[in-house]
């Protein structure tokens, strides 16, 4: 079974948190060290960023990573030999998310094929048209037992959830906010009324809220209307600022969760 699916099989009354940090950020060689950290502190979920020079759902805090990460040399190629070296170390779904053109230009299948060798379960591909990952990638993502993420927001019609419901596996990630990424010190009624709506749904897929999310009030409202939370923003601020020592990222992370 997929990792993503054993985890979710499992969870009975569990609040999962995931968490995103972009690879080859703030150092090169950080990745499996920030990876394995996660996991030995409770982590559910990885989402590992994969860094491109125009990423265009991320606020300036992830722009800023990718940025770094690109000028310290990190690549597709150069994370997946990284993922390999710890693949036998890690239990936890790792999930890469990244745009469309650098998988394009790596070849869809010889990705599919290099997630498989390296550990992944899944991908986010936030710029994916629904009809090209019908059509070409979910295909060969099945053949290689991958979960592709969608996106979901509050302006996503119900006809179109339900669709994305129907048609893809592993978890939707719901995104709090329609604009980009970045921490909000709270939710405000509108978000709070689109959980509820998509609450009330009564989806097959598990869905997990993320952009956003920075402190207790965000996580709490986040788990009290999904089966948890994605933190994306916040701990990549605090690893930059931690100079990748994961575990004083993770330390600063949980203090401003409990706050």
């Amino acid at each position: 079974m997929n990792k993503i699916n054993q985890v979710f099989a499992n969870r009975g009354d569990k609040k999962f948190l995931s968490l995103y940090f972009c690879a080859g950020c703030p150092t090169l060689e950080s990745t499996g060290d920030v990876i394995l950290t996660m996991q030995r502190r409770g982590i559910d979920f990885i989402e590992v960023g994969i860094p491109f020079s125009d990423p265009l759902a991320d606020g300036p805090v992830i722009q800023s990573a990718a940025t770094q990460a690109l000028k310290n040399g990190m690549s597709v190629q150069l994370l997946f030999d990284q993922l390999k070296k710890i693949k036998d170390e890690v239990q936890i779904p790792l999930i890469l998310m990244g745009y469309l053109n650098p998988i394009l230009h790596y070849g869809i299948e010889a990705f599919c094929q290099s997630c498989v060798e390296s550990g992944v379960s899944g991908m986010i591909i936030p710029d994916l048209p629904f009809k090209d990952y019908q059509e070409t990638v979910k295909p060969i993502a099945d053949k290689y037992d991958l979960r592709i993420i969608m996106l979901i927001t509050s302006e996503t019609s119900e006809e179109r959830i339900r669709f994305i419901d129907d048609n893809t596996d592993g978890f939707i990630y719901m995104v709090s906010s329609a604009a980009i990424t970045g921490a909000q010190k709270s939710f405000d009624d509108a978000k709070q009324e689109y959980f509820r709506r998509i609450n009330a749904m009564n989806l097959r897929n598990p869905r997990m809220i993320g952009f956003g999310i920075s402190n207790k009030q965000t996580l709490e409202a986040a788990q009290q209307n999904a089966a948890g939370a994605i933190i994306g923003s916040k701990f990549v601020t605090l690893l930059n600022e931690a100079d990748g020592h994961a575990d004083t990222a993770l330390d600063r992370l949980f203090d401003a969760l409990a706050q």
